[in-house]
């Protein structure tokens, strides 16, 4: 039972870790749309979810294929 425990506290803290990384990431999005898309276009501002949300979204659409080392040709 301390073996299961020990990993799912490795993997919560993990999680945790991850979530925060991704955070940190948006925080520069979101500033930056905050700062200039209201000034610019007249939108509102977004929250630090929704930058991240944008910056995920960015990373679907724009994200080249040939990118990955296992399609090498």
């Amino acid at each position: 039972m301390k073996i299961f425990a020990a990993i799912f506290a490795a993997l919560a803290g993990a999680a945790m870790l991850m979530f925060g990384i991704a955070l940190l990431l948006s925080i520069p999005v979101w500033l930056l749309w905050n700062w200039l898309i209201p000034v610019l276009f007249g939108l509102k501002g977004i929250t630090l979810i929704q930058a991240w949300g944008l910056l995920v979204l960015c990373g679907f659409l724009f994200k080249s294929p040939s990118s990955s080392p296992s399609q090498k040709e």
